[in-house]
């Protein structure tokens, strides 16, 4: 917070009334969206033209991390400011209840008005501060908390069992139907969420509170499906992803479920290449409603003073390592796009190449807001880092999987261009097992370094770290998931 009052005074050129002004904020989250499928991230196939303008405006973020490749708890990430063993929301299943601290709630504390337009995920109906707007009638509505379940008793789970993989014969998931041309894409839902964002943008009058606004999109997220025009720019230019001889076999447990779980092991070649052509189409017409907002701010009267973040909530696998849709901590399912633009305040056009992760967005969206957070708060603000690129910025990200689909729990380190992931123990048998990649020489992940015996006290210095930056080790979540903890606090027994 300490950089807030000098960086916007500098931003707006002003002293006074107008030093003490501060920033709009909106944060564009879409879903599912690979931080590499963007053209300002350097794919010469991907057409992102609203993205790129937005890139070349504002810093992008090269080594962005979600807190879990699956949708809740990657956003009550977002919302609560710490991480998935921290906020206890495993799945998606209902998130904290009403009244957690929250980054709307300290944003709100600040003097904003915050609104929420589409998708968050508040399975339980909760607002957590947001004055939540209504994508059909353009209106605010109520928050509707849904009764919680009763978490007097811890609830047991239990995981894949190990050894336990089932003849799938030839059938696949689900998610692969319907795919390939759709031209109904215009009822969509994000069309109205699109349209109620401009509406808000253009409608909204000036002199009031600073505003946060998070409009959360469903796109890029299967059905793999667009229209045949965006469809067929695509045909026979994404090539297949590097999948070579035999490394299947040497997949992590976890991953081996994942592939049997979800019905991926045999996907065709010409369904996986058509998914792949699908998704590229349809992160192009998600562009497009971005595009469409991003031109409704620039016509609004908060132009000049907001700062606009896209981002994403996990990432998509596309058939790389044998693995689709997401679950997994490799880059493909856990790297997402993060660009943060204010040109009043940060030159465009700039990359950022450290680590960093979604409480550290949480963090820097309070910051700029002048906004206090709770103590027991993740990360750290990314607005020095923005300020000057050589800032000594801290080069960290995690991401935790602790939902199903795998035999045991998952958690993941960034540090520099090294990445460390530890699989929790299955059981008596089974783990735990460790990956170690080294991202700058291998960034496709195809070569676990791991069992090299030069590589031990890199792997020891760096579970020591996530275990510091997590609070605990990963045994230790994975024996709470399995204990049956939630985000509910577990009331003691009567008479204790």
């Amino acid at each position: 917070m300490k950089w807030v009052s000098v960086l916007i005074a500098a931003a707006l050129g002003a002293t006074g009334a107008r030093a003490a002004e501060r920033p709009n904020v909106i944060v564009i989250m879409s879903d599912e969206h690979a931080a590499s499928v963007m053209g300002c991230a350097g794919n010469a196939v991907a057409r992102t033209p609203n993205l790129d303008a937005l890139a070349a405006r504002g810093v992008v973020f090269d080594a962005h991390y979600c807190s879990s490749p699956i949708c809740t708890p990657a956003r009550q990430s977002f919302t609560t400011g710490k991480y998935v063993s921290g906020h206890r929301v495993w799945s998606n299943t209902l998130g904290v209840p009403e009244g957690t601290p929250s980054l709307p709630r300290v944003l709100n504390a600040a003097g904003y008005e915050s609104f929420l337009i589409g998708k968050m995920h508040y399975k339980g109906g909760e607002a957590h501060g947001y004055q939540v707007i209504d994508e059909k009638t353009g209106r605010v509505r109520p928050a509707r908390p849904a009764a919680r379940p009763e978490a007097a008793k811890a609830r047991p789970r239990s995981r894949l069992g190990a050894e336990a993989f089932r003849d799938n014969g030839d059938a696949l998931g689900a998610e692969f139907s319907p795919l390939g041309a759709d031209e109904t894409l215009d009822q969509f839902i994000d069309v109205a969420r699109r349209d109620a964002a401009v509406n808000f943008l253009l409608d909204r009058k000036p002199g009031g509170k600073p505003f946060f606004l998070t409009v959360g999109f469903i796109a890029p997220h299967y059905p793999l499906v667009a229209p045949q025009e965006l469809l067929a720019r695509y045909k026979d230019k994404v090539p297949a992803p590097a999948v070579p001889d035999g490394y299947l076999d040497a997949l992590p447990l976890n991953y081996k479920h994942l592939r049997n779980d979800r019905r991926f092991e045999k996907v065709p070649a010409a369904t996986a290449k058509l998914a792949r052509e699908a998704y590229y189409a349809r992160v192009e017409w998600a562009d497009r409603q971005i595009g469409l907002v991003l031109t409704a701010l620039k016509e609004s009267n908060f132009a000049d003073n907001t700062v606009v973040v896209y981002t994403s909530d996990h990432g998509e696998n596309l058939g790389e390592h044998g693995l689709w849709w997401k679950n997994c901590l490799y880059d493909s399912g856990a790297r997402v796009p993060l660009i943060v633009s204010w040109p009043a305040r940060w030159k465009g056009g700039q990359h950022r190449g450290g680590a960093c992760g979604v409480v550290d967005l949480v963090q820097t969206i309070a910051d700029v807001g002048g906004a206090a957070v709770p103590k027991d708060w993740k990360g750290a603000s990314l607005v020095p880092w923005l300020h000057d690129p050589k800032h000594p910025w801290r080069d960290l990200a995690v991401s935790e999987y602790y939902a199903g689909y795998v035999a045991s729990g998952i958690a993941m380190i960034r540090q520099g261009t090294w990445k460390y992931v530890y699989h929790t123990r299955a059981d008596a048998k089974h783990g735990p097992e460790v990956e170690l990649y080294d991202l700058a020489a291998d960034p496709g992940e195809l070569r676990n370094l791991a069992k090299d015996a030069k590589h031990a006290d890199r792997i020891a210095a760096m579970h020591k770290a996530l275990v510091a930056e997590v609070g605990e080790d990963p045994e230790k979540t994975e024996a709470r998931w399995r204990a049956g903890e939630g985000p509910d606090p577990v009331k003691p027994p009567v008479g204790k």
